[in-house]
């Protein structure tokens, strides 16, 4: 198995084709332009920096172009980059192709959507079980193939049904330990809490906000999507309200992005089980490439910590 960008130590040289996943451009100290690269392959993702561009780098190195790189891997304020020391356009003789960089979720679409549609089948309240259905089906195309975000965490092809499936069963758990919980609330506000990043983000590969997403954002969007689908279905029961606020206050505070504060349990546990099921991926990610007994880079998301691998894991 070819070894990944992620899986280089500080000090390897490495000369590999990867995937320009984001570039920017910016002007050094000395007034000369440079670009922050973001790196990719099926593991993950480097940052990297190529000094002294030209307009032609800035065209040859856009979001989605392939590249060979050579250089060395460097640690800088706490994480690895890649210092580039001679990089190019790839051709068709490179025999390379986009989909040889993705990284993507570990279950089957076919899978997380068979899961997703029995935990919309158990639910009990027509209202509630309607709507639920009635978004999923409307967003179900995009939804198996959206990223849960740009970065941080699940950041990945089908990275949002996956991270919707794995709440689903942290709800079904959790439900379990606590019955007083409403299931259909809850499995309802985990399916629809992030639909909206169908339209706020641009797509699977080399994700950015579109216009629609820096104005309104995934939570306006799907709070606006519950009301047009309940007009639709012919819907004006309580639960409609109570499905917005879920979505609405599924960040948990205002800090944090949340128009609204978690008024009710199951939005309360909503959050819990958003935030659990983030941190956990983010985790999982930066000690997947750590020996026991060494630290991870830090993780920006998690208050810049580097965590620690005990020597006695796995």
């Amino acid at each position: 198995m070819v070894k990944g960008i992620t899986h280089y130590e500080v000090g390897e040289q490495v000369d590999v084709y990867l995937l320009v996943k984001s570039s920017v451009k910016g002007v050094a100290s000395n007034g000369k332009p440079f670009l922050s690269l973001v790196l990719q392959d099926q593991t993950g993702d480097i940052e990297a920096k190529l000094w002294d561009c030209s307009p032609e780098d800035e065209a040859d190195y856009m979001p989605e172009k392939i590249v060979k790189v050579f250089g060395d891997i460097q640690n800088y304020r706490g994480k690895n980059q890649l210092k580039i020391r001679n990089i190019r356009s790839v051709s068709d003789l490179d025999n390379v192709s986009i989909s040889d960089f993705l990284e993507v979720a570990p279950l089957e679409k076919d899978e997380m959507m068979s899961k997703i549609t029995q935990y919309i089948f158990e639910m009990r309240n027509p209202n509630i079980q309607r709507i639920t259905r009635h978004l999923l089906k409307k967003h179900q195309a995009a939804f198996i193939q959206y990223p849960a975000a740009t970065k941080n965490h699940h950041e990945f092809i089908s990275g949002l049904a996956y991270h919707v499936v794995s709440m689903l069963d942290l709800a079904k758990a959790i439900s379990s330990l606590y019955p007083s919980l409403d299931k259909d609330l809850l499995y309802s506000g985990v399916i629809l809490h992030d639909l909206g990043k169908v339209m706020e983000l641009s797509g699977p590969i080399s994700t950015v906000y579109t216009t629609e997403g820096n104005l309104l954002g995934h939570i306006t969007i799907m709070v606006n999507e519950i009301g047009k689908a309940a007009e639709e279905l012919g819907i004006h029961g309580e639960e409609v309200m109570i499905l917005q606020h879920i979505v609405l206050s599924h960040h948990g505070k205002a800090e944090w992005g949340s128009p609204k504060p978690p008024l009710i349990k199951e939005a309360e546990i909503l959050h819990y089980i958003d935030n659990l099921d983030a941190k956990m991926n983010m985790l999982d990610r930066a000690l997947e490439r750590v020996k026991p007994g060494e630290f991870s880079d830090r993780v920006f998301a998690l208050d810049n910590r580097a965590f620690y691998k005990p020597t006695f894991h796995n």
